[in-house]
């Protein structure tokens, strides 16, 4: 009868690819503002899933809604500004 032995070592091994590079986490804190703002909206969402919105349900979904375009707006003026500009 052959004894199974399990593979501890490759499966915890510590492998230094598998977390992420300083600019993947500066990209993640980039874009927090814009995740922020769509968990919200997905809350305002969700809280109107099972009744008929009421006028300030619309109103916290619209509030909501133009929270994650502005966060849009401006995640992608930050990005467009770290662009290098183009000389004509």
């Amino acid at each position: 009868m052959k004894n199974i032995v399990t593979v501890q070592e490759a499966v915890t091994a510590f492998a230094s690819w598998l977390e992420p590079t300083d600019a993947e986490l500066d990209a993640i804190e980039a874009e927090m503002p814009v995740i922020a703002a769509e968990v919200d909206f997905l809350d305002a969402q969700i809280v109107t899933l099972d009744r008929t919105p009421t006028q300030l349900d619309a109103r916290r979904l619209r509030r909501a809604r133009n929270r994650v375009l502005a966060a849009r707006r401006n995640a992608a003026n930050l990005s467009a500004a770290a662009l290098p500009e183009v000389g004509a």
